[in-house]
């Protein structure tokens, strides 16, 4: 049986051919005549997989959602600078066209030529955006619409609106890029007109209530706070490289104030950070969410509140660990050196109600970064090596990553090839050998 370091670099290797099927994956069309559309990827697009499924019983996932394609965004940096991605920059470079594009986008065009209507099938025009919906898609809206098709068009299915994490995201991963990549001048100049419009929204929307990551509840969540003040905050530096002090001040002022706001999502009776407060007042079932797990690896940062340096990130980790350890079957009897397989809430229902290989993987991820710059290095490294352990188990030779494996069977579902699934493999790898260097 092959050791667990030679299957980490065969996966990993694995992982990243994977993930680039959904990168501009311009020769795939997807056929949806039920809404009448024909679909063909655009350059620059990331659909969230690029298997052609229809609910058949695999969910269509068969767009560009500001959210999946920022993760896979950052982690295609990661490939090209292990030298396994030659092709990023250009990737890069589409990438940023493409979000430059879209903002040209306005629903009202299509409110003004209802033609398209009258070619949806009949029991599909319950699912179809009216039009007083589709006439708020324009300007800093765009970037709230939660995801568009891969040809860059407006989603005309109604579907969970207005989110506000993707921008953020977009902003984080492109001032990596920025960062630590030799970027062309001309894209420079181009992802500089993406970053201001994204930061401009960031801060703009940064307090308004919007629906949490999985698209479900609206309200106030701690996943969009986190990585909203982190976008702010580097942001901020970026302009004040410079010059552009002025702005730099006003949106570090606005992270401070967000960071305070997530201080107050904190349970000490329960001992975890809540990951939603509802617009409607009422007490969430979901508060205990591994989206604050994942908050704290997306937004990176150094200090120590609401990072993976928090001990009450700590805490809530331990809470979630305790919680879907005890909820999955799969979880019983685990082997010694195995970690719990994890989901995303108690009580969740899409397909097998999880584990999520994000999940499980976001969590390794977690322990791998809190490991840098601990006195308890090796310890942090030896529980994210327990969660790697059963990404191992419910991994086929394949290395094929779908979007959950069941909680009761093991056996992968929802979504096949999730580029996030792959994307979050790639930055777990990444987080743990920066951790064993050290």
């Amino acid at each position: 049986m092959e050791s667990f370091e030679h299957w980490l670099e065969q996966q990993y290797r694995r992982a990243g051919p994977a993930m680039l099927r959904s990168v501009s994956p311009v020769g795939l069309q997807k056929l949806r005549p039920g809404f009448g559309q024909s679909i063909r990827a655009s350059r620059g697009s990331i659909v969230a997989s690029p298997v052609l499924a229809a609910y058949d019983p695999d969910p269509d996932y068969f767009f560009h959602w500001y959210r999946d394609s920022a993760v896979v965004l950052d982690a295609l940096r990661l490939l090209f600078e292990d030298g396994l991605a030659a092709e990023a920059p250009g990737h890069f470079a589409d990438f940023i066209r493409f979000g430059l594009e879209l903002r040209s986008l306005d629903g009202r065009t299509l409110v003004a030529k209802p033609s398209w209507r009258a070619i949806i099938a009949s029991d599909f025009a319950k699912f179809v955006r009216d039009d007083g919906d589709l006439t708020t898609v324009r300007g800093d809206a765009v970037a709230a619409d939660t995801r568009v098709n891969a040809d860059g068009t407006i989603d005309i299915s109604r579907w969970a609106r207005p989110q506000h994490d993707g921008p953020a995201l977009r902003a984080l991963a492109v001032l990596r890029w920025m960062h630590t990549v030799s970027v062309d001048p001309t894209v420079a100049g181009e992802a500089a007109m993406l970053l201001q419009a994204d930061l401009q929204f960031a801060f703009a929307r940064a307090r308004q209530p919007c629906f949490d990551i999985w698209e479900e509840d609206n309200g106030l969540h701690y996943y969009t706070l986190c990585v909203t003040a982190a976008a702010l905050e580097e942001g901020a530096d970026w302009l004040a490289s410079s010059g552009n002090e002025r702005e730099a001040h006003i949106y570090r002022t606005e992270a401070v104030e967000i960071r305070r706001t997530l201080d107050g999502f904190w349970r000490a009776e329960e001992g975890h950070y809540r990951s939603r407060i509802l617009s409607s007042g009422e007490r969430s079932t979901k508060e205990l969410d591994i989206a604050v797990i994942l908050a704290a690896i997306h937004a990176g940062g150094a200090g120590k509140t609401h990072t993976v340096r928090d001990p009450r990130m700590h805490a809530t980790l331990a809470r979630l660990e305790g919680l879907f350890d005890a909820a999955y079957p799969i979880n019983q009897g685990r082997p010694a050196g195995t970690g719990p397989a994890m989901g995303r809430y108690q009580g969740d229902v899409y397909y097998s109600g999880g584990a999520y290989y994000f999940s499980t993987l976001g969590a390794a991820e977690f322990c791998y970064r809190a490991a840098v710059a601990s006195e308890s290095a090796s310890d942090w490294v030896r529980r994210g090596d327990a969660y790697m352990a059963t990404v191992r188990t419910y991994t086929p030779a394949s290395g094929d990553m779908s979007e959950q494996f069941d909680q009761r069977t093991g056996e992968q579902t929802s979504a096949k090839h999730l580029a996030w699934s792959y994307a979050a493999f790639i930055s777990c790898v990444a987080a743990r050998r920066a951790a064993v260097r050290q």
